[in-house]
């Protein structure tokens, strides 16, 4: 094995280690965070008042939601991460411009912080009206139908389609949007990012229906988001996923007007 071939091999490791304890500590954070929940209460585990909801508990929730963002979406986005990596490891062997790939993944990373932000506020307007249960899981079987119908019609759409083909395919993804410098390697990093959001926004929403730090609940759509992007077949998985998840929306709503 060639020194060259042995460096690249170890710095590979060295970034997917690195992936893998920042992933770890955000789910081990977010083990803590729901077993605190439940032993303590919502509000009391969040720093909040059981009085209201004012525009403070926007923070804490916020907060709960690039954890947990962090937790589910990192370990899905490994083989863009390595890849990026990759390209820029032969760049800089042939004395070529390159940049770090923390910048690439500081850009995947913002546009997750925005979705959380926007996660937050929507939790945040439930609360206020109701909709969510102190243990974060919907009162309503018309939001969990509504909800679960969404996102199960979605699998089908060309927007996911497209979007979930740009993240199967890292090495095509980087030698068609490379970009030099720093600016261009965080603009490739939220580019990426908006497609991996694209392709996974409506399953997130599901986190209002059996609960928002449900960690079974967690882990089963993390597993689905990964396998979309991993296995050969990971759009059968999508559309055998929208299948199951209409079916479960439809029996919900139908169950509110008595028809189950």
């Amino acid at each position: 094995m060639s020194a060259s071939s042995s460096t690249s091999r170890r710095e590979r490791w060295i970034i997917a280690a690195a992936l893998a304890v920042i992933a770890a500590a955000a789910w081990i954070w977010m083990i803590r965070e729901a077993r605190d929940l439940t032993v303590t209460g919502m509000c009391e585990c969040l720093g909040m008042e059981m009085g209201g909801w004012s525009a403070g508990a926007l923070l804490p929730l916020f907060l709960m939601w690039a954890g947990m963002m962090v937790a589910m979406m990192l370990p899905s986005a490994t083989p863009m991460i390595l890849t990026f990596a990759a390209v820029s490891r032969n760049r800089r062997r042939q004395e070529r411009p390159f940049v770090p790939v923390t910048i690439f993944v500081a850009g995947y990373v913002a546009i997750w912080t925005v979705f959380s932000l926007v996660a937050a506020g929507a939790q945040w307007l439930l609360h206020r009206e109701a909709l969510l249960s102190t243990a974060m899981v919907s009162r309503s079987a018309w939001l969990g139908g509504i909800l679960l119908l969404a996102a199960g019609v979605f699998q089908f759409t060309p927007l996911k389609h497209a979007c979930l083909s740009q993240c199967r395919a890292p090495l095509e993804f980087i030698m068609t949007r490379w970009r030099e410098g720093a600016g261009g390697a965080f603009r490739m990093g939220l580019e990426h990012g908006l497609y991996c959001a694209g392709c996974c926004w409506a399953l997130m929403g599901l986190l209002f229906v059996a609960g928002v730090m449900n960690i079974l609940w967690i882990a089963a759509l993390s597993l689905i988001v990964g396998l979309e992007k991993f296995l050969p077949r990971g759009v059968w998985l999508s559309s055998a996923t929208g299948v199951i998840l209409t079916a479960w929306g439809a029996w919900l709503i139908a169950g509110s007007f008595g028809l189950r």
